[in-house]
């Protein structure tokens, strides 16, 4: 299998224009994202799609290859699709631009789930620790079959018990995805979903269209930049892992 790591790398984020380029200790955001998923020993090729020349200029200094694609695309789904369209590869992971801790480790975790035939798409999960991962509307939320493929992802908790403090039976949704590019060709051209639109969640699409969600339990949870404030909190952890060694 030829495997391709795509960063969609966006400059016009609305609540943090220019994301990407965003210092974390003194150096820009997607140049840590790109170190950590370099380290990732299943991936072949590393690309970032951007809409921008300076990001791309950034990804060409780290050394790695950028593609420039159209701002107005809706999804960070659809700039990966068109970055990949053209290229021979079997395996495509999306791994958003705004990442800066990501594991490589858990990028080949992903990559090991195609080796089922079945399985069209792949996407990591984790135990949920507290209620207000349970309870926020920001945190998706999955439930597994017996042989951890999602049955359905919610931004509610799920399913709904009856008993106050019976455990939860969901995991906490970790939005790095990998994808057949098939079905990810399939995926982008089918275009939004009722259930996904409802939810706000567009992994439904997938589900929606009958697709195999192989989903990787991992210990290790994500930790996204969605607005400057989110900076701080990056640099408290890399200091923390420093000093912990």
């Amino acid at each position: 299998m030829k495997v391709v790591a795509v960063l969609p790398a966006r400059y016009g984020s609305r609540r943090f224009p220019g994301k990407p380029l965003a210092k974390i200790n003194g150096r820009e955001m997607l140049a840590w994202t790109l170190e950590g998923t370099a380290k990732a020993t299943k991936v072949n090729e590393i690309l970032v799609a951007t809409d921008h020349k300076e990001i791309a200029s950034l990804v060409e200094k780290e050394g790695f290859r950028a593609v420039m694609t159209d701002s107005e695309l809706p999804t960070g789904t659809d700039r990966v699709w068109a970055a990949v369209q053209e290229e021979d590869f079997d395996i495509v992971l999306n791994v958003q631009g705004d990442e800066p801790l990501i594991d490589g480790k858990v990028l080949d975790l992903l990559v090991d789930c195609f080796q089922d035939p079945n399985v069209n798409m792949a996407t990591l999960g984790r135990e949920i620790l507290n209620a207000d991962d349970l309870e926020s509307m920001n945190t998706a939320k999955i439930v597994l079959n017996h042989k951890s493929e999602a049955l359905y992802f919610s931004r509610f908790p799920i399913p709904q018990s009856r008993e106050r403090d019976a455990k939860p039976l969901c995991l906490k949704h970790i939005g790095i995805y990998a994808f057949r590019k098939d079905f990810l060709k399939e995926f982008c051209e089918a275009g939004p979903s009722q259930l996904e639109v409802q939810e706000s969640l567009e992994q439904l699409r997938a589900l929606y269209l009958g697709a195999t969600i192989k989903v990787v339990q991992v210990e290790s949870d994500s930790w996204g930049v969605d607005s400057p404030k989110d900076i701080l909190k990056i640099e408290n952890i890399m200091k923390e892992r420093e000093e912990n060694g």
